[in-house]
C-alpha cells in the first residue's frame, strides 16, 4: 500500500497513457481506418485494392502514388463511377485527416471497402516509398 501512495503519479500516468494507446487502437482498428504504406502495400498486392488520390488536380500531378487515381473530393459525385466497387479503395490525401474525413463521403456512395493512408502522401514519402509526378 506504501508502494501505491508513493507512487500514485507514476501510476496515474501509466494508466493515463496505456488508455490513450487503447483508444487509439480501436479507433484504428474500425472499419475505414487508416493504413499504414506497408498495409496499403500488402493491400494492393494481396486484394488488388486501389489507391484513389483525392488531393486537388494540381497536387496529384506535382507528385502521387504510381497507378492511383486522381479523384478529388469537390469531383466525387461526377468521378466516383468509375470506380471499382468491388475493390478495397485506400483514399490518399496530403497528410492523411482530409482522406480520413473523405471516408465517409465514398461509403455513402456504396463503396464498402474503404480506408485512408495514414499520413497521406506525406506518410508515403517519410517511409521512403516512390511517387511519379506527371
Amino acid at each position: 500500500m506504501k508502494f501505491i501512495l508513493d507512487n500514485i503519479l507514476l501510476i496515474a500516468l501509466a494508466l493515463v497513457s496505456g488508455g490513450m494507446l487503447l483508444w487509439q487502437s480501436l479507433r484504428g482498428g474500425q472499419a475505414g481506418g487508416a493504413m499504414s504504406a506497408a498495409e496499403a502495400t500488402a493491400a494492393v498486392n494481396q486484394r488488388q485494392a486501389v489507391f484513389v488520390d483525392v488531393r486537388p488536380a494540381a497536387d496529384f500531378a506535382a507528385g502521387h502514388i504510381a497507378q492511383s487515381r486522381s479523384v478529388p473530393l469537390a469531383d466525387l459525385a461526377q468521378k466516383a463511377a468509375g470506380l471499382p466497387k468491388n475493390k478495397p479503395l485506400i483514399l490518399v490525401g496530403s497528410n492523411g485527416r482530409d482522406a480520413a474525413k473523405a471516408v465517409a463521403q465514398f461509403k455513402a456512395q456504396g463503396f464498402a471497402e474503404v480506408s485512408s493512408l495514414s499520413g497521406g502522401l506525406s506518410g508515403w514519402v517519410q517511409a521512403g516509398m516512390p511517387i511519379a509526378k506527371g
